[in-house]
């Protein structure tokens, strides 16, 4: 009796445990509860492309000590360096320059100098810019100034900043250099960039917490609904070959690429691949004050671009300073130079 007892309340105690335990767990995981739980932004971040911005946020990134390649002359007060380190396993050159002043106890301050568009076989790594980075570096910075990969004589495929993630790579690959070095303060490095750089320095302290500052001059496409409203004037820029780059893997071939390039006014922007990639969509992720430069006669970038983004900017509650030139054209030349650059050390040295 003892024995057909014991075996009752075992199975009892079984059936009480599936009737109870059983159907809890169902309700936990039912489709219906997983789908509620995800978010609109969980689904936008997902897009695959080499430009979304949470994919770069997500991806490793590193890079060795740079190599010095050649010494240069001297400029003003400051040493100059051919140097190179390795993006991707590709090696880019670069500009460096080092003060003559003593090192400050934690090193110097770096700027990493991100160039705009210039045809590839026209680029030249101590002529272009020389200008602006002399004004840098006379103020007591480290400057960097990227070849980015296919100019000079840099290694790889020029591929440009709009719809490929390569000049991100290169730039934060250079940000990890110069973080490798006896030199460099690796937590007092900002970024500056013209033109087609202005899209790439947005993305970067979008994409990096480690970078302390940024600073535009005449940048272009934040979003790519600006890409459609104003586009780029600049016969050099829309005359490039895309064969070589169409099927590089850093580039993205998405259709809707295509469909903006050929009538923006077909495109959906709301839609998830747009989200994941636009700059100005994700700018929850930008925790670091940006500097913007524009002059109104600007011929090549519609100052439209950076309207819109200082907008952007003030409605998200943004760490910025926004200023228009009356003239100076696309490079903002002539008495406006010294303004804009005045603004831009005094905005770095405050910022680094």
């Amino acid at each position: 009796m003892m024995k057909y007892l014991l075996t009752f309340t075992v199975i009892f105690v079984i059936s009480l445990f599936l009737y109870l335990y059983i159907p809890f767990n169902k309700i936990l995981v039912t489709p219906e509860v997983i789908e509620t739980s995800q978010t609109e932004e969980s689904v936008v971040n997902d897009v695959n492309s080499p430009i979304s911005i949470k994919g770069l946020r997500n991806r490793k990134i590193n890079s060795d000590a740079y190599k010095i390649e050649q010494k240069l002359a001297n400029g003003f007060n400051y040493e100059r360096y051919l140097v190179s380190y390795l993006s991707e396993g590709e090696k880019v050159f670069a500009l460096l320059t080092i003060p003559f002043e003593s090192k400050p106890e934690n090193g110097y301050p770096a700027i990493i100098f991100n160039h705009g568009y210039i045809p590839p076989k026209n680029y030249s790594t101590t002529s272009n810019y020389a200008s602006y980075v002399d004004y840098l570096a006379r103020s007591g910075f480290v400057v960097l100034k990227i070849d980015m990969r296919g100019h000079g004589n840099s290694e790889g495929v020029a591929t440009g900043s709009y719809f490929s993630s390569t000049y991100t790579i290169d730039a934060i690959s250079a940000l990890k250099s110069l973080q490798k070095s006896d030199l460099i303060d690796p937590k007092r490095i900002g970024v500056w960039g013209h033109s087609m750089s202005g899209n790439l320095v947005l993305r970067l302290m979008l994409v990096s917490n480690e970078i302390k500052a940024g600073v535009i001059w005449a940048g272009a496409v934040y979003s790519y609904e600006d890409f459609g409203k104003y586009r780029i004037s600049d016969a050099s820029y829309m005359a490039r070959p895309q064969q070589q780059i169409s099927q590089h893997p850093n580039r993205d071939n998405n259709p809707e690429i295509q469909k903006l390039r050929e009538d923006s006014k077909s495109v959906d922007f709301s839609n998830d691949y747009w989200k994941a990639i636009s700059l100005t969509q994700n700018l929850k992720y930008l925790d670091k004050p940006l500097q913007i430069h524009h002059s109104i006669n600007d011929e090549v970038v519609n100052i439209g671009y950076s309207r819109d983004l200082e907008k952007v900017l003030k409605d998200n509650s943004k760490s910025y300073e926004y200023f228009e030139y009356p003239g100076g054209g696309h490079n903002i030349t002539g008495i406006y130079f010294n303004q804009a650059m005045e603004r831009t050390v005094e905005f770095f040295k405050k910022n680094l």
